[in-house]
Formats: C-alpha cells, structure tokens, sequence
C-alpha cells in the first residue's frame, strides 16, 4: 500500500507540472491536424476555442479535475463532454490517444506497458483481444471482468492493474465501478447501428480505392516513414467518426492491413472503437461484418 501511495504522490508531481499551455497546444494541434485531413470546420473549431479557454483559465487544469472531475471541465465555456474526456486523459494518462492516431502515432500497447504488472508482450495481448486503447478502458475492463478472458491476467494481475490505476487516477476503482454489473458480467451500452458502421466502412474503402483521402505517416512498421495510410473523418447526424485501415502487428502479420478497417466514435454523445473486416468462413462468407457482432450483422444481411 506504501508503494502505491508513492506511486500516486509521484503521479500528482507531474499532474500539477503539466501546464495549461501544454495542454492547450495539445488541442491546437489536434485541430491543426483535423484541418489538414479535412475534418468537420465546428468540430475544428471547437479543439481551438477550447485552448482559447484553458489559457485564460486562472488555476491548473489538473487542479480543477483532481478537485471536481470531468464535470468541472464541464462548466467551462466550450468544454462538451468530448473535449472534457480528452483532457482527462491528457492529464491523467500522459496522452491523448485521438492526437496519437491523428499523427499516425497511435500504440495503446506502449501505454498499457506502463501499468504494474503488465509487459510489452501483455499489452499487445490486451490490446488485440479486447480492442482498448486508453487507461480509462483498461481500468474499466478490469473492474467488469474483460480483463480476466485475456490469458495471463490473472487475479493477482488483476488486482495489480486495479490499484496501479487507482493511483493513477487518484480515487479508488470499486467506488467508481460500485454501480456496474458483478465481476464477469458484460458491459452493455449504447452501441451504433451495425448499418452504420459498416455505411462508414463502405464510405471509407470506396474514397481510399479512389486515392480520394489524405494520407498520414503511421510511426509503426513503417520504416520509410511513408504517407501511405488513408484516414476519414465523417458524420452520422451528430456523431463523428474517423476511419483508418488497420495498422496492427496482428493485421499485419495476416495480410490484412488493407482489408480491416478500424472505426473511432468520438464525439459529445459518445466514444467507442470497432474493426470492420471480410468474414473468412460461415453463412457471411464474404460479406463485411463488424467484429464482436456477427449476429447484428447476419440479421441485417437477412432484411
């Protein structure tokens, strides 16, 4: 327990050390990125009036989200819930996972490795088989019992993760969690259509064939450092979505890095990943599905 006071002290040291400039020019460059892939001018907008506003703020940012949480971002002028949560994880994780995708940087691995009690060969496991990306997922996976499907967490790992996220995020774990399903039940929530996603994956592979996208330099198993990967970003009524083909070692590895589309919510209703790919055997031989609901996806294919 000592220890992971330590480790929660030393994480408030560098809480307060992260200034609103720096998490102000995080969210400038984020819309400078958006601009440039041809995102949509409000939600552009919005990443800037946002650093308008933590600049003229008059406290540290982690100070207000240490004191009052998300909702005190909340009560900011401009701040939605989108822009509210990617400034948690700026703070509270060290990164911003949506800046990381957009520089073509993206590796939710490296950021898992840093927990107690995972390695680099953990995270690569935790990342393929549950597809999450952030701490906050993390936390929340070992908490509803994802985490313990993935071979080699076991409950002593898992209890590690617990309290070496705890004193990441400063509060304790079960109060957060104390409402959700017992251990091992699964996590509902509100979930886009499967029409949708797979409208957004058809958009998506039918503008990257054309040579109809921009193109960032993925960091990973890209040596040359070319612009190769094909990146969208696009609207369903409210909701925003930005569609890269994968770029994992797995997709990779099965020679699927242009067959596999992965999709991103992230917007003020909600924010959420899904891997589009082509059934390779059964009744959607062929077909596009969303990974995770191919029963979803065999009764649209049936209408």
């Amino acid at each position: 327990m000592n220890a992971d006071r330590d480790d929660a002290d030393r994480h408030q040291l560098w809480l307060y050390v992260l200034s609103n400039e720096a998490v102000a020019e995080q969210l400038e460059e984020v819309a400078r990125l958006l601009e440039d892939q041809a995102a949509n001018p409000f939600r552009i907008q919005a990443y800037r009036k946002a650093a308008t506003t933590l600049r003229g703020l008059p406290r540290p940012v982690p100070e207000l989200l240490d004191e009052s949480g998300v909702a005190g971002l909340l009560q900011l002028p401009g701040i939605g819930r989108s822009l509210a949560r990617s400034i948690e994880q700026m703070v509270c994780g060290g990164k911003l996972p949506l800046l990381e995708r957009l520089r073509g940087e993206h590796a939710p691995e490296r950021l898992f490795a840093t927990v107690a009690d995972i390695g680099p060969v953990l995270a690569h496991r935790i990342h393929d088989e549950l597809e999450i990306e952030t701490l906050a997922e993390l936390e929340a996976a070992a908490w509803d019992g994802r985490l313990r499907q993935v071979p080699g967490m076991g409950t002593k790992r898992i209890q590690a993760v617990r309290e070496s996220l705890a004193g990441r995020f400063r509060r304790r774990s079960a109060r957060r969690f104390h409402s959700q399903p017992a251990e091992g039940a699964p996590v509902r929530r509100q979930q886009p259509a499967v029409a949708e996603l797979l409208d957004v994956d058809q958009q998506y592979r039918r503008l990257a064939e054309e040579d109809r996208l921009p193109r960032i330099s993925p960091r990973r198993f890209n040596p040359l450092g070319q612009a190769w990967l094909p990146i969208l970003h696009t609207q369903r009524h409210d909701r925003h979505y930005t569609a890269l083909y994968s770029n994992t070692a797995r997709a990779h590895e099965l020679g699927t890095t242009r067959d596999w589309v992965v999709i991103y919510r992230d917007d003020e209703g909600d924010d959420g990943q899904w891997t589009v790919i082509t059934a390779q055997f059964g009744p959607l031989h062929g077909r596009r599905i969303v990974r995770g609901r191919e029963a979803e996806c065999a009764e649209y294919y049936s209408r």
